[in-house]
């Protein structure tokens, strides 16, 4: 007659050793095969990232810490690099230069009026093109030409459809009445001009952004609003708006990082004038570098712009995460 017994667990809370059957895991001992395999792991993940680390310092990096050095030395011409420091003697240089408070003035102006055009176009009419209708796809592909046009030629281009004497625009405007319009000759129309050149080039970029963003909202709550009654004013305001906030701002961000570096049109259309009507920022720095040769203050310039343009970027991103939390 067999007996089973059961032995029972050691006091204290021990149990008995482990029989060949016990499958429990075991931690691994400090320095063992898994803290070997995660360091194996991350160097494996450093070799790949090397590439891409060794091109950002070289086209990035480098050429930042270069800058700044040279915003606080005084540049030999004769061998390109910096003789000695001259400590803060550059950037208070800069600060009672009027030409380069100006063409800040100049850049705000820009940009106070190009972007806010931009963007309603751009939403006006991505919404437009997500309307089903004979011919859409037509005019979505033709909205991708001024993207793919170099900046220079753009300027150039519209340079010559606004001359005063045998620019096209001119000639329309003729046939109603209207001109001859000194479209960059007058301070005023020249900086008009500057904004509908770039708002042609990048309002259709806003567009894709802005068709990806409306194809993404939820039907089903479109849905339910048309059910409940409401028009087309309410859905837009009460829904459309809320849920594209944060689409809107991305964009707006990505744009306002391109529009701080205008430079290509501005000099190919006006050269900064008439006067300094149209003369932005990174123009005024080209100009101050390369042709008056001041390499030392222009490139204070350029770290004070890149400077203001990081804060006012985190400032925007950190706006763009609040509607992301509340929407």
């Amino acid at each position: 007659m067999t007996t089973n017994t059961q032995t029972a667990p050691a006091r204290g809370g021990t149990s008995s050793p482990a029989g060949p059957g016990d499958r429990r895991p075991r931690r691994p001992r400090a320095g063992g095969p898994g803290l070997r395999h995660r360091w194996r792991d991350l160097a494996s993940r450093w070799v790949f990232l090397a590439p891409a680390l060794v091109i950002l310092a070289a086209v990035l990096a480098y050429p930042l810490f270069y800058t700044v050095w040279i915003s606080f030395s005084e540049l030999d011409l004769a061998t390109f690099t910096p003789a000695r420091s001259v400590g803060w003697m550059n950037y208070r240089t800069v600060l009672e230069d009027p030409g380069f408070l100006n063409s800040l003035k100049v850049t705000g102006v820009y940009l106070a009026l190009a972007l806010p055009l931009q963007m309603l176009l751009g939403f006006g009419i991505a919404f437009l093109l997500n309307v089903e209708w004979r011919g859409r796809g037509v005019l979505r592909a033709l909205f991708l030409i001024p993207m793919v046009v170099v900046p220079v030629v753009a300027g150039g281009v519209w340079k010559m459809l606004l001359d005063p004497l045998w620019g096209f625009v001119n000639y329309v405007l003729g046939l109603v009445g209207i001109g001859p319009v000194n479209w960059l000759s007058d301070p005023t129309l020249a900086m008009v001009s500057l904004v509908l050149i770039d708002t042609w080039r990048w309002t259709p970029f806003v567009v894709l952004i802005a068709s990806a963003g409306i194809m993404s909202l939820p039907g089903d709550v479109l849905e339910a609003a048309r059910v409940d009654g409401a028009g087309w004013w309410a859905t837009l305001r009460k829904i459309v708006l809320p849920l594209l906030a944060p689409v809107i701002l991305a964009a707006f961000i990505v744009r306002w990082l391109g529009a701080v570096k205008m430079f290509d049109i501005a000099l190919a259309a006006t050269k900064g004038g008439p006067g300094q009507a149209t003369d932005v920022v990174n123009l005024y720095i080209y100009e101050k570098a390369f042709r008056s040769l001041e390499f030392g203050t222009a490139s204070s310039m350029a770290t004070m712009v890149l400077a203001i343009t990081m804060v006012l970027t985190f400032l925007f991103l950190r706006l763009n995460r609040y509607l992301e939390k509340r929407w």
